[in-house]
């Protein structure tokens, strides 16, 4: 079953979408319903994951790395000062 939706596009998407169709000999809803469907997958997928880390970090016991030291030792990587990781603490 589907249902009928109305949106508002750039029209330069639109033509683009219309070009697209036709060398594929698909419909633009195809298009569409498949763009939606594909980023409605991508932002369920990352809210769940940040519900489970929000969960994992609240948890008695949870042991965390600051940003700062993430954000230092990542400047190091390739380098031929190149750290160890930062230990949880």
């Amino acid at each position: 079953m589907s249902s009928t939706i109305t949106i508002r596009i750039d029209s330069k998407i639109k033509e683009r979408l219309e070009k697209l169709a036709q060398a594929t000999d698909r419909s633009m809803s195809y298009f569409v319903s498949h763009a939606l469907e594909q980023v409605i997958e991508r932002e369920e997928w990352q809210i769940g994951e940040i519900k489970r880390r929000v969960e994992i970090a609240d948890q008695p016991g949870a042991k965390f790395i600051s940003h700062d030291e993430v954000a230092e030792w990542l400047k190091t990587w390739g380098t031929k000062k190149e750290r160890k990781p930062p230990k949880c603490t």
